[in-house]
């Protein structure tokens, strides 16, 4: 039992340890202050701008009160120390979920240029190498001709000569 014990250990910590697992670490981390990023962007930047061309509604504002069946009542404490029993609403927010599409699709549509860009570079990469292997090929020195050979078989014969 102790053995198998130190043996889960050990393997534990060759995982926790090892490259792949410190790179999705780093990638959660980037994901998640990108997608920060990306509903700054779309909140501050994108909402304003269609908000103009919608008549300048915020979508935030977009909402739809549910019937009184589901409102909770709630006893509020007054400044005076007085309970008052009221109604609290419940809202449908239909606009923060569009805003929520929005940013959606603008990650998406940098991480599809981000993709796309990345495998450019590869292919890049790739045909670089391809013609490097060419060129190399290429360089190699050519075969000796029939007078060459020739040639160096008599060159030969005369360094044994002497």
């Amino acid at each position: 039992m102790a053995e198998e014990k130190k043996g889960f250990i050990k393997e534990f910590k060759e995982f926790a340890i090892s490259g792949n697992m410190f790179d999705m670490a780093v990638g959660i981390i980037i994901g998640g202050v990108f997608k920060d990023l990306v509903a700054s962007f779309t909140n501050n930047i994108v909402m304003p701008i269609i908000s103009i061309f919608t008549g300048g509604v915020n979508f935030e504002e977009w909402k739809v009160e549910l019937p009184s069946i589901f409102n909770k009542t709630i006893e509020v404490t007054q400044e005076d120390g007085t309970v008052v029993t009221e109604q609290a609403k419940n809202f449908l927010n239909y606009g923060s979920f569009i805003s929520a599409i929005i940013s959606f699709l603008i990650l998406m549509l940098v991480v599809f240029l981000m993709v796309k860009g990345v495998n450019k570079l590869r292919k890049a990469a790739e045909a670089r190498k391809a013609k490097g292997e060419e060129e190399k090929k290429e360089e190699a020195p050519p075969e000796p001709t029939a007078e060459e050979k020739l040639l160096i078989e008599i060159r030969d014969l005369l360094a044994e000569k002497k």
